[in-house]
């Protein structure tokens, strides 16, 4: 499956910005999808993550109550809206895809989107 994410762009602290990721090849729904994300220095880590029929959600506790992961499987998108933006948030932010269940854990997934930047002002 491709990934392609998109919606990044550079927002003051406070505002609202909704990423989309368009999978592409195998059908989206095979696969339990994830957002990470990685800061300038910083190690890749983990987002969100929502299983393949989109009834079961995790967050990292710092987004927890601000972001929300969401899945349209008749459209092949997996969308991250974020709110309430903070200067700490600005990273690189990646699609993921995995075969079975949704997870946390980087190394498990088999499929990575080309990212796309974040930038929050303070």
């Amino acid at each position: 499956v491709q990934l392609q994410a998109f919606g990044g762009g550079l927002v003051q602290a406070g505002d609202s910005l909704r990423l989309s990721c368009a999978a592409s090849g195998r059908t989206a729904s095979s696969y339990a999808m994830g957002w990470f994300r990685q800061a300038p220095g910083k190690e890749r880590e983990f987002v969100s993550t929502i299983s393949r029929n989109g009834g079961t959600a995790y967050y990292a506790d710092s987004v927890k109550g601000r972001f929300t992961i969401s899945r349209d499987n008749a459209k092949n998108t997996v969308d991250l809206q974020m709110n309430s933006l903070k200067p700490e948030d600005t990273a690189v932010y990646y699609c993921a895809a995995k075969r079975g269940d949704f997870s946390t854990t980087r190394w498990q997934y088999n499929y990575w989107g080309q990212g796309t930047l974040v930038t929050v002002s303070s």
